[in-house]
């Protein structure tokens, strides 16, 4: 069931961040990178950074540390960001599917930024990958509210559900 459950998340994360790309596509360059004073300044600080994370747990089950973030600014606009995440799918679906029902109880030692040793299963860490770009969505939400622009199509969970039922 797990290992279903872990699909379906997938499935609803990247659902979801197509939903928010859709959005973003509307705005002008100029707002894109507006600093809003938000907890990262703008939409594309904000954007990067829901990568960012993915990318750093990602390496993390591969067997690498990062030690910091990329930089925001290595993605000037929506296009720039979109390619690489696209690609970061590709990687992640098939980690996972490398790993089946058993492999979602697999501890995972990695480091942390700071060099601490770290060790967490990872049924909770893709939990946490999925929790995390879904908070910083609804801040990207606000901020095309605080912009004047239009707000993504529902990205709840309930909504990917409803859509993907048979019934």
């Amino acid at each position: 069931m797990i290992f279903e459950d872990a699909w379906k998340l997938l499935d609803y994360h990247y659902w979801a961040r197509d939903r928010m790309f859709a959005a973003l596509e509307a705005l002008p360059q100029d707002a894109y990178t507006k600093d809003l004073g938000n907890s990262f300044r703008s939409v594309r600080d904000t954007v990067v950074h829901m990568y960012a994370g993915e990318w750093v747990w990602y390496s993390r089950w591969v067997g690498q540390s990062p030690t910091e973030f990329p930089n925001p600014e290595e993605f000037p606009d929506l296009d720039a960001i979109r390619d690489p995440w696209k690609s970061q799918e590709q990687k992640v679906r098939l980690f996972v599917g490398s790993l089946g029902d058993e492999g979602m109880a697999r501890v995972f030692e990695y480091r942390t930024f700071k060099g601490d040793p770290m060790k967490s299963v990872f049924w909770h860490m893709l939990q946490h990958v999925v929790n995390h770009a879904t908070f910083h969505r609804g801040q990207v939400t606000t901020m095309l509210r605080q912009l004047g622009a239009a707000p993504p199509k529902s990205q709840d969970l309930i909504t990917y559900y409803r859509e993907r039922s048979p019934n």
